[in-house]
């Protein structure tokens, strides 16, 4: 065979080779939450930016149910070529593993981590008409009252509920975990008096409070918001331990090549860092908080080995 027919046939076979790292012409992110949500409206102002970033459109993708399951297992199940991406908050990817005993995927084995997006600090609240002036005066007002303050969560292992935890063990307030289904019926009943509390994330609160229906008491955070600068922190008050955040990131299919994890990751962070999606971004009341994939990962750990333990501890079961 002469070395032309030997290259001929070389590029024949190699034509048959399926372009596994062919770029797509669109990427997908499938959120685990219903549209005009807080997670739904970060991914849609993340979309237009980063699609320019990546040279490529970008579509928001509403995989709603069973605590964000259905989302992870389109994800899991899509091709791992940098075309679908499951953006989700803390709980479905570091709270759901403690909370059930069988999920439909583990976050070590089926996903890699690309980055995170943002921050999500709770803020507690209760009712204007609350003479409590801050966190302190309402914890104080709790221990003097013959039964338990009810304080509502958006359900059963979320992370308002675990603020709520937190805040008992930190400070022996005494309360009561109301769950909800979601957090605006639980902001309805705060605001009508049946219950006298409520630890929610700051994009879903900040309208009610600018508007004048709630009054904040506490940022469960190690520094103020800039969105309420003039909030004072929890640990400022002297209540310690209430350590909070429903973080929103993303992820890529397990067997996605490192190097296109890497490009997607550094898109993101040049979307965050891009003025006008920050200003839309802190306006809603969220904060730009872009990473690496390896931070990613180290959050990821950290936040599950962290909600394990308080889930175990107070027995949690989901509901």
């Amino acid at each position: 065979m002469t070395i032309q027919r030997i290259l001929l046939t070389v590029a024949f076979a190699i034509s048959l080779v399926p372009a596994v790292h062919a770029q797509p012409k669109t990427t997908r992110i499938v959120v685990s939450f219903t549209s005009g949500g807080p997670v739904d409206s970060v991914a849609r102002i993340l979309s237009e930016q980063l699609g320019k970033e990546l040279g490529r459109t970008v579509i928001v993708d509403n995989k709603p149910g069973a605590n964000g399951a259905i989302g992870a297992v389109d994800v899991m199940k899509s091709a791992p070529d940098g075309g679908t991406l499951w953006f989700t908050s803390v709980g479905a990817a570091a709270i759901n593993s403690s909370l059930y005993e069988k999920l439909p995927y583990d976050m070590q084995r089926d996903f890699a981590p690309v980055s995170l997006v943002v921050n999500n600090v709770e803020l507690l609240v209760t009712q204007q008409s609350n003479p409590a002036k801050d966190a302190a005066d309402f914890v104080a007002a709790t221990k003097k009252r013959a039964e338990a303050t009810p304080m509502g969560s958006s359900g059963t292992g979320s992370i308002p509920h675990l603020a709520i935890e937190q805040l008992a063990d930190s400070s022996g307030a005494r309360l009561l975990h109301v769950p909800y289904k979601g957090a605006a019926p639980a902001i309805t009943d705060l605001m009508g008096g049946q219950i006298g509390g409520f630890f929610g994330d700051v994009p879903g609160l900040l309208g009610h409070l600018q508007g004048g229906r709630l009054k904040a008491l506490g940022v469960a955070s190690s520094k103020r918001h800039p969105s309420l600068p003039d909030v004072k922190t929890l640990e400022e008050q002297g209540i310690r331990g209430v350590d909070t955040n429903n973080w929103y990131a993303l992820f890529a299919p397990a067997k996605t090549p490192p190097g296109i994890v890497e490009a997607l990751s550094k898109a993101v962070r040049n979307t965050l860092a891009n003025p006008g999606v920050r200003e839309k971004l802190l306006k809603m009341g969220t904060e730009p908080a872009g990473s690496t994939p390896q931070e990613l990962a180290t959050i990821q750990k950290r936040d599950t080995e962290k909600w394990a333990k308080l889930i175990h501890t107070k027995n949690i079961k989901a509901e």
